[in-house]
């Protein structure tokens, strides 16, 4: 680059591109279908809130305060419920970085619980796990997530497995995981 005076000026371009954090955050874009959702009225999910107690509050002024000490009053169940086509929901998200595998370390067993139960009450009940290096979606049933858990002895489930009995959630616009329509699937159609 020139600049005035004849002082010459090297720009340099920085060669290593980061593609950490290419997409967003599965929360975020379970955050961002839900609404989209909500606005054409094709159903109602929210994220749960995570059941905190406060403890201890600092307010510097009257509209500044921080919360200094909490703790979790008991152990949350999953991520996201909700009603839809009059059926129930449930699901857990998850995130991993391993290109090969899930480890079960992840999903509580009170959350696993959880699901079966939802699922024995006739509710809609799944797992959606995200392999962000692989920048993969799915959806598995917790019948399938049981079964696994049921027959192998493995501490984690095998991307082999997510791609012979869980669904492939591709990214879209609008909605950005459109995972409803796998559960339009699930359900027949109702």
């Amino acid at each position: 680059m020139n600049y005035p005076g004849g002082v010459k000026k090297e720009t340099k371009v920085n060669s290593i591109i980061s593609h950490s954090n290419r997409g967003m955050t599965l929360e975020a874009d379970l955050n961002i279908t839900n609404e989209y959702y909500r606005d054409i009225d094709k159903a109602y999910i929210y994220k749960k809130p995570t059941p905190i107690k406060i403890t201890k509050v600092d307010y510097p002024s009257r509209v500044e305060a921080v919360i200094k000490e909490a703790f979790f009053t008991v152990p949350s169940t999953t991520d996201y419920n909700g009603i839809y086509k009059g059926k129930y929901i449930d699901f857990e998200a998850k995130e991993t970085k391993s290109k090969t595998s899930f480890s079960l370390n992840n999903i509580h067993k009170h959350q696993i619980e959880h699901l079966k139960n939802i699922n024995r009450h006739g509710g809609i009940a799944f797992l959606i796990v995200r392999f962000t290096v692989l920048n993969e979606t799915y959806l598995l049933e917790i019948t399938k997530l049981l079964d696994f858990i049921n027959k192998e002895d493995r501490k984690s489930i095998p991307i082999s497995y997510f791609k012979n009995n869980a669904y492939l959630i591709k990214d879209n616009y609008r909605p950005r995981l459109d995972y409803l329509k796998i559960v339009d699937d699930l359900i027949g159609g109702i």
